[in-house]
C-alpha cells in the first residue's frame, strides 16, 4: 500500500498517479486518510502533552508529601487518575485511527509511474516492441494490424489438435473435477514437463535461486502480496483452516521476505520457483475458456526480485530481456505491451505484458506481466533493507513476473508448429522433450 509519508509530502501527485489509473474518487480518498491522519496526530499531539503534564504532577505530589500539604497532594492526585482515564481515551482514539487509516490505505491502489501511458482500457496499451515489426511510439493494441503470416493452411486450434494427438483430455479433467482442470496424457504431459524444466534452466543460468514454496498460504501472505483483503473471491479457500490456494508463486516467494530487514549487499536478492497455481476465474465465458486459454489450474514458473529504489527499474530491464529471451528461444511470435494505467493492476506500478500470436484462433494470447510494484508491496510485507552508507533501514521495491505461464504457451505452440507430418517441437526444447515433433 502507499506509505502515508507519501501520501503526507506528495499530495498532488498521489492524486494525479491515481487518477491516471482512473481510480474513482482518488481525491476524496486521500483526503480521508489526511484527515483520520489528522485525528491520530491531534490526539496523539495530546497525549504527550498530558503524559508531560502528568510528570510535573507527579513531582509535585511527592514535594508536598515531604511538606506535609497532604490535602493538596491527593487532590493532585484525583486529576493524575482522572488524566489517565482521558489517556486510555485518547490511546483508544489513535489506534481506531490507525486501524481506519489501514482500511482506507488498502482500499487505494499503486500509482503508475511517469512513464507509463495514459489509457482506460487494453486497447489503450502501447506495443513497444515485437518480433515482426519495428514499433513507433504510436503503436497500440488499437491500432495494431501486424499479424504473422504462418503459412499454414486450415490451422486447427490447440485443443482439436491435443484431441487428434491425444495430448490433453478436457473432458477427463470435466469428469475428475470440473471445467478448467485438463488432464495431461503421454507427449502433453512431456511437453508440459519439458518447458517447466526449460524454464527453470534458463532461470538459474541467469542467476535466479530456485524455490520450492507451498501452493497453499496464510491470510497474512495474501495481504503482504495485495491479494487480500477485496480480492479473496478470486482464490480458492480453504475455509477450515483460513488457508487459500496461491494465484501465482509471487505469493509465498515474496512473503519469504515479510517482516525481514536485509543488507544492502545482499540486494537484489533473484528467485525463481515453478508451482501449480489456482484461479477461480469467475465470471470467465466465450471464446476467452476454451481448451487452454483460461483454466483453474495451471503451471507456471515465477521470477521475483527484491531490490533497493535506485536499481530497481535496471531490475525491471533484466527481467523483461529475460521473458523475451525465452520467446526468442521457443521461436513463436511475440509482442511486448506498456499497460496504460486504466489496465494496469490494483499493485502495480509499471507493468509489460507479454503476448504471443495464435494462428489458429487468430488473436494474441497473454503469456506473462512482468511488474515493478516500488514500495507498494514492501510496505505491506514491512520488507526493509538496512543502508550500508547511513545503516537506516528503507523499503525495498519488489518485482517479478511469469517466466513464464504454461497454458497458452502450449496453446501457440501446438497451433503454430502444425504441419502435415505433425507438431514440430522448437529446437531448444528437443533436449528436453526427447522428441523433435509429436505424430
Amino acid at each position: 500500500m502507499l506509505t502515508l509519508k507519501l501520501i503526507t509530502e506528495q499530495t498532488e501527485r498521489v492524486i494525479a498517479g491515481l487518477e491516471k489509473k482512473h481510480f474513482t474518487g482518488a481525491k476524496e480518498a486521500i483526503d480521508q486518510v489526511l484527515a483520520v491522519d489528522k485525528q491520530r496526530r491531534d490526539a496523539q499531539q495530546q497525549l504527550d502533552k498530558n503524559l508531560s503534564e502528568a510528570k510535573k504532577m507527579a513531582a509535585q505530589i511527592g514535594a508536598l508529601m515531604k511538606q506535609g500539604n497532604k490535602a493538596e497532594a491527593e487532590a493532585i492526585k484525583s486529576s493524575v487518575a482522572q488524566m489517565k482515564d482521558i489517556n486510555k481515551q485518547l490511546e483508544d482514539q489513535m489506534n481506531e485511527a490507525l486501524d481506519e487509516m489501514n482500511r482506507l490505505l488498502c482500499q487505494i491502489p499503486n500509482i503508475p509511474y511517469d512513464e507509463v501511458p495514459e489509457g482506460r482500457e487494453a486497447a489503450d496499451n502501447r506495443v513497444v516492441k515485437s518480433n515482426l515489426k519495428e514499433c513507433t511510439a504510436t503503436d497500440t493494441v488499437g491500432n495494431w494490424d501486424v499479424n504473422p503470416a504462418l503459412g499454414i493452411e486450415n490451422p486447427l486450434p490447440h485443443w482439436e489438435l491435443a484431441k487428434k494427438y491425444n495430448l490433453i483430455d478436457f473432458d477427463l479433467g470435466v469428469k475428475i473435477t470440473g471445467a478448467g482442470f485438463p488432464v495431461y496424457i503421454g507427449k502433453g504431459a512431456q511437453l508440459q514437463r519439458a518447458l517447466i524444466n526449460f524454464f527453470l534452466d534458463e532461470a538459474r543460468a541467469s542467476g535466479y535461486t530456485e524455490i520450492m514454496p507451498p501452493t497453499v498460504v496464510n491470510a497474512a501472505s495474501g495481504y503482504g502480496t495485495g491479494q487480500l483483503p477485496d480480492k479473496e473471491g478470486q482464490m480458492y479457500h480453504c475455509e477450515v483452516d483460513d488457508f487459500y490456494l496461491i494465484p501465482t508463486a509471487e505469493v509465498p516467494v515474496t512473503n519469504i521476505y515479510r517482516d525481514v530487514i536485509l543488507d544492502e549487499d545482499k540486494l537484489p536478492i533473484k528467485n525463481c520457483a515453478y508451482t501449480e497455481c489456482f484461479r477461480r476465474e469467475a465470471g470467465s465465458y466465450g471464446k476467452d475458456v476454451r481448451g487452454l486459454n483460461r483454466l483453474h489450474e495451471f503451471s507456471k514458473i515465477e521470477i521475483v526480485r527484491i531490490d533497493k529504489p535506485e536499481h530497481s527499474k535496471e531490475s525491471h530491464k533484466e527481467m523483461l530481456a529475460h521473458v523475451e529471451g525465452l520467446l526468442k528461444k521457443l521461436e513463436l511470435p511475440y509482442r511486448i505491451l506498456l499497460l496504460c494505467g486504466g489496465d494496469q493492476s490494483f499493485t502495480s506500478a509499471i507493468c509489460y505484458d507479454f503476448e504471443v500470436y495464435s494462428e489458429a484462433q487468430g488473436r494474441w494470447l497473454e503469456v506473462s506481466s512482468v511488474s515493478n510494484f516500488d514500495t507498494y508491496q514492501a510496505n505491506r510485507l514491512k520488507c526493509r533493507y538496512r543502508r550500508n552508507d547511513t545503516k537506516k533501514t528503507e523499503l525495498c521495491h519488489t518485482l517479478n513476473g511469469s517466466a513464464l505461464a504454461l497454458p497458452r504457451i502450449v496453446a501457440a505452440l501446438l497451433e503454430n508448429n502444425q504441419t502435415p507430418e505433425g507438431i514440430r517441437i522448437p529446437k531448444a526444447l528437443q533436449k528436453y522433450t526427447g522428441f523433435d515433433i509429436i505424430d
